[in-house]
């Protein structure tokens, strides 16, 4: 036997287990996406094939603090610091859903927070402008989305309150935090046949509502009971 051979092959090998280890890693988020898709939002009735198929290409663990990579495809949201999260996997596939994107609209999204549904947006072929009251957290975004190769998402650092304006009209807007009423201007920076997703409430009573701009009219429908974090200003009072 040539235990020259078998220490060079061992050499080998031990030169390879961290690439190989990764693969499997990545293997085993997949596996989990996919789950996650067919289980958390097909299951629930998010019939999108879009939608379906931005969920499964969008690797929700990279969004997430590396301590809670593991947990990244359970059915729950997540803590991505400063007070906020990284929503449900079913709360952002049924919002994407009732936006209805189209390939190359004009979207909005108010809290960007991790990034997680800006790249949902993209992937849906949209053309998004993402705002973000915390720094912090929109400098990761922007660098995790320019990672990403995101070149269609777009963010910066404001307050979503009063939307971006130089940017509208939108012909989707969609918001991951809630004040307590809906701000005027999301609502007049709205295109003709545009959709706006928000939840709105009082802090222990919120609804996810739905409002489409019809011949200048905004009709309002109301979706189901959510949690969200609330909508502040830039001092952290709550709108």
């Amino acid at each position: 036997m040539n235990f020259g051979l078998i220490y060079g092959l061992g050499l080998l090998i031990a030169g390879i287990v961290i690439p190989v280890r990764q693969n499997v890693q990545n293997m085993d988020f997949k596996e989990k996406r996919f789950k996650m898709v067919a289980e958390q939002i097909k299951s629930r009735g998010i019939n999108d094939p879009d939608v379906i198929k931005a969920m499964q290409i969008v690797e929700r663990h990279l969004f997430v603090p590396n301590y809670l990579k593991k947990y990244a495809y359970q059915d729950r949201p997540l803590p991505i610091g400063h007070g906020q999260t990284i929503s449900q996997p079913y709360i952002v596939g049924l919002m994407s859903q009732l936006l209805e994107v189209k390939n190359g609209e004009k979207l909005l999204e108010i809290g960007t927070g991790s990034g997680y549904q800006a790249a949902v947006l993209g992937e849906l072929g949209g053309e998004v402008y993402s705002i973000e009251i915390v720094k912090p957290l929109q400098k990761r975004a922007a660098f995790v989305l320019d990672s990403l190769n995101y070149a269609n998402v777009n963010t910066r650092f404001g307050d979503g309150y009063v939307g971006w304006p130089e940017k509208a009209p939108f012909d989707g807007i969609i918001v991951t935090c809630s004040p307590t009423k809906i701000p005027q201007a999301l609502i007049d920076q709205l295109a003709e046949g545009g959709k706006l997703v928000i939840p709105v409430g009082l802090k222990h009573v919120k609804k996810l509502v739905l409002l489409e701009k019809k011949k200048g009219k905004v009709v309002q429908r109301n979706v189901i009971p959510v949690r969200f974090v609330p909508m502040v200003d830039i001092d952290g009072n709550q709108y």
